[in-house]
């Protein structure tokens, strides 16, 4: 499991979004980018349906989760 507190591009409110994981600065849950590209969508679709995260957040997400996977 990825430690997310040392992602810039996340945060976590137990106020907000039951405590998940979300987009810095939305409410855009963390593993709602996994949940759509595993079902096949692009990074640009996804993109597209939460355009309150940016790409360079998303790219920042995903980069971290490849470097936790390094290291498992």
């Amino acid at each position: 499991m990825s430690d997310w507190s040392s992602c810039p591009a996340v945060e976590r409110d137990p106020q907000r979004v039951s405590g998940a994981w979300v987009f810095r600065g939305t409410r855009v849950p963390v593993t709602a980018l996994f949940q759509n590209l595993e079902d096949g969508a692009q990074l640009s679709d996804f993109l597209a349906w939460f355009p309150a995260v940016s790409r360079e957040q998303a790219r920042c997400v995903l980069e971290h989760a490849s470097r936790s996977l390094e290291v498992a």
